[in-house]
């Protein structure tokens, strides 16, 4: 399902910087700061101030079209979301980050957990941080 669809679904339009906030998310594969697409909106030509950036993003990740990773720092990044349940890994190096299937395994963890525990849980947040392949490349180039 497209942005636009997901909008009509909630009653909203698609707005000149929700367009561009995704626009800019679709042309990378790294998780990006508000500040930076604020900066790669400007440079498109679209000028945006960074409050509308944060508005949108949370509209967004309601929406399920963007997810919210968390970063090695304590800052936010924001990608794109695939439908349905998925994780990221992230790449230490480079900053890359692919999403990944892991509902089954992990719906079979958190029963488990629950039974341990006797907690109800109600969301979870798995993230996973690495060297992704071309950085491992690169690594070995310099030995």
């Amino acid at each position: 399902m497209d942005i636009q669809q997901k909008l009509n679904q909630q009653g909203l339009r698609l707005t000149q910087p929700r367009q561009v906030i995704m626009e800019v998310l679709e042309s990378t594969g790294m998780p990006l700061l508000p500040q930076t697409i604020q900066q790669r909106a400007h440079e498109s030509g679209s000028k945006i101030s960074l409050v509308t950036v944060y508005r949108t993003l949370e509209l967004l990740i309601e929406l399920k079209l963007v997810r919210r990773i968390h970063g090695q720092d304590g800052c936010h990044g924001y990608i794109l979301s695939s439908p349905g349940h998925h994780h990221h890994i992230i790449c230490q190096k480079c900053g890359r980050a692919l999403e990944f299937n892991g509902a089954d395994g992990i719906v079979k963890l958190l029963d488990q957990i629950e039974r341990d525990t006797k907690f109800k849980i109600e969301s979870h947040l798995l993230q996973l941080q690495g060297v992704c392949p071309d950085c491992q490349k690169e690594k070995d180039h310099e030995k």
